[in-house]
C-alpha cells in the first residue's frame, strides 16, 4: 500500500506522460508494493482533476476482459477506465496520431444505456433491461507506460489504458440479436488484420457489463443512464500508424471506422 503523498506523485508523472508525450518508466518496478488499490487511487486523482477542469465522464470501459489476458497479466478479474467526451473521436475526421505515445486500436460492442443501473448486486438480468442498444465501437487504447511494458497496476493507474473511443451509428435493440455470436472483421488500409467474435468478452459482454456495475460501486460510483460502456475486445490489438485507415465491421451490427491523419 502506497501513501497518499506517493499516490499524488505517480498521477502527477502519469499526466505529464500524456500531455508532454514522454513515455516514463514501469510504475510498478519502482514501487513493487503498489496494490490494485492504490492504481485506483492513481488513476481516481487523474480523473478528478480532468473533471475539475471541466470534463464530463460519459460513460466507462472494461480492459483485461478476455482469458488469455487475465493469464498474462497474473489476474482473475478484469480492470475498468473512465471514458471522458473529450476522448470520443469521429469517424469523419481523421484523429492526428501525434497526440498519442503509442497508439492501438481494439474492436467492441458498444452497450448504451438508457436506464441507471444498480450497483453491488448488478445482474446480467439488469444489464439486459437497462441497454437501449448495442452499437458497433472502436476504442482507441494508449499506454503512457514506456513500450507497453505493463502490469495489473500500470495498466489500471494509466486509466487501463485508455485514450479514445469511436461509435458508429449502427443501433441494435439487445432483444433482436444474440450479443455473444456477433462475428467482427477490422481491416487496416483494406486489408484484414484481426477477427473475433463477441464471445472472446468472458463469453458474454454482458458479464463484463454487469462486473463493472458491481466493481465501481465499491468506489462510490454508478453507471447511469446515457452512460456508453464498452466491454472488452472481441480481437488482438492493432498498432496505428500515421495514415491508417481501420474499418470494423461487426456481423447484423454494422460497422464503424477510424482514420489516423
Amino acid at each position: 500500500m502506497l501513501s497518499d503523498a506517493v499516490r499524488t506523485e505517480l498521477a502527477d508523472e502519469l499526466a505529464r506522460a500524456e500531455r508532454d508525450r514522454v513515455p516514463i518508466d514501469p510504475l510498478i518496478t519502482r514501487y513493487p508494493d503498489i496494490d490494485v488499490v492504490d492504481a485506483y487511487e492513481i488513476q481516481l486523482i487523474n480523473i478528478r482533476r480532468r473533471l475539475d477542469g471541466g470534463a464530463k465522464v460519459v460513460g466507462h470501459k472494461v480492459g483485461l476482459s478476455s482469458e488469455a489476458m487475465q493469464r498474462m497479466m497474473g489476474v482473475d478479474e478484469p480492470d475498468y477506465g473512465h471514458l471522458l467526451a473529450e476522448m470520443e473521436v469521429r469517424e469523419d475526421i481523421p484523429v492526428d496520431e501525434g497526440r498519442y505515445l503509442y497508439p492501438r486500436v481494439e474492436v467492441e460492442v458498444g452497450f448504451l444505456l438508457g436506464a441507471d443501473l444498480p450497483g453491488e448486486n448488478c445482474t446480467e438480468a439488469d444489464v439486459l433491461a437497462a441497454t437501449v442498444a448495442y452499437a458497433p465501437a472502436i476504442e482507441l487504447i494508449d499506454s503512457r507506460i514506456k513500450d507497453w511494458n505493463i502490469r495489473l497496476c500500470d495498466t489500471i493507474s494509466d486509466n487501463a489504458s485508455s485514450a479514445g473511443f469511436v461509435l458508429g451509428a449502427g443501433r441494435v435493440a439487445p432483444k433482436d440479436i444474440d450479443i455473444k455470436g456477433i462475428d467482427a472483421v477490422l481491416t487496416r488500409n483494406g486489408a484484414v488484420v484481426a477477427e473475433g467474435r463477441s464471445d472472446a468478452v468472458l463469453g458474454d459482454p454482458v458479464i463484463a457489463v454487469a462486473w463493472l456495475a458491481r466493481k465501481v460501486a465499491s468506489f462510490g460510483v454508478r453507471l447511469r443512464a446515457g452512460d456508453v460502456v464498452l466491454p472488452g475486445s472481441c480481437t488482438r490489438a492493432i498498432d496505428a500508424r500515421p495514415g491508417d485507415q481501420f474499418h470494423a465491421e461487426f456481423a447484423g451490427l454494422g460497422s464503424v471506422r477510424l482514420q489516423f491523419s
